[in-house]
């Protein structure tokens, strides 16, 4: 029998230890994305961006699928035979929240736990940090319908892989592990299922150590900075230097200090004490 999901139920979070565990919750259909979901995403994205209380976003699945993609029924079979107009607006919904999530102000990281195909590979790559279970599934299996990897999915396989690893994920249509997906650079590493969540939350740890506000400009000047000239990107990173150091020049001196003064921090070793 069908499972109805309201559309403020599609999407669950919980916050524990300033870690915000945000997971797609259409388990039945593992995790399709559909318009009601895309649309509870950017609410709840909204809603945790700037709480006190959280200092990474943690995106995960429940069930044994991160996200299989978008749903085939409700976003595009439903929302093609209403017209074109609800067709752009089905798109801009989940776009936009990808486009949310890939310049977040927090950290983000991908809890690959299974499946995830073809438009899930939007929000993988919107995540600043993917880490995935070895039984996990990846999959581009547009070309085996008939279509081509769209709504990104084909920028994200050659953002993050090679030009022929790209290709034979694209045009093969077969899928790949978690240990391949982290060979291949789709994922930063692949874990065993029970041993995953372990990895992924001492990892946000380590993250919630960090300036904040350095955080979010090193994210921001790596997304920006792949895309540039060498000289484009150095003239930028000056300015977002300074930006960032007129923001919060506290945080700048307090790093400095523990280390030329206190000789307490070693830059190579972690993070400045950000409660002195």
């Amino acid at each position: 029998m069908s499972i109805e999901h309201a559309e403020q139920d599609t999407v669950t979070f919980r916050v524990e230890g300033k870690i915000a565990w945000v997971r797609f919750h259409r388990p039945e259909k593992r995790n399709c994305m559909s318009p009601k979901l895309n649309r509870q995403m950017m609410r709840v994205l909204e809603q945790l961006e700037f709480r006190e209380d959280v200092g990474v976003l943690v995106l995960t699945g429940e069930g044994t699928a991160w996200s299989a993609g978008m749903d085939l029924k409700e976003y595009f079979r439903e929302t093609e035979a209403a017209g074109l107009g609800a067709m752009r607006n089905a798109q801009r919904e989940a776009y936009g929240w990808w486009r949310r999530l890939r310049w977040y102000q927090k950290p983000t990281i991908a809890m690959v736990n299974g499946w995830c195909f073809g438009g899930g590979y939007g929000p993988l790559f919107a995540c600043d940090l993917a880490f995935a279970a070895d039984e996990a599934m990846f999959g581009l299996s547009e070309v085996n319908w008939g279509i081509l990897p769209g709504g990104g999915a084909s920028k994200v396989a050659t953002e993050l892989l090679s030009f022929r690893n790209a290709m034979y994920h694209a045009m093969m249509g077969e899928n790949i592990d978690g240990k391949t997906a982290a060979a291949w650079g789709l994922v930063n590493e692949s874990h065993p299922l029970d041993k995953l969540e372990a990895r992924v939350t001492a990892v946000a740890n380590v993250l919630l150590k960090k300036n904040p506000v350095a955080l979010k400009a090193t994210k921001d000047a790596v997304r920006r900075a792949r895309e540039m000239t060498y000289d484009n990107a150095e003239d930028y990173l000056i300015r977002a230097q300074e930006a960032a150091n007129s923001f919060d020049n506290h945080g700048r001196k307090e790093g400095m200090r523990q280390f030329i003064d206190d000789k307490t921090y070693k830059p190579g070793l972690g993070a400045y004490e950000k409660s002195r």
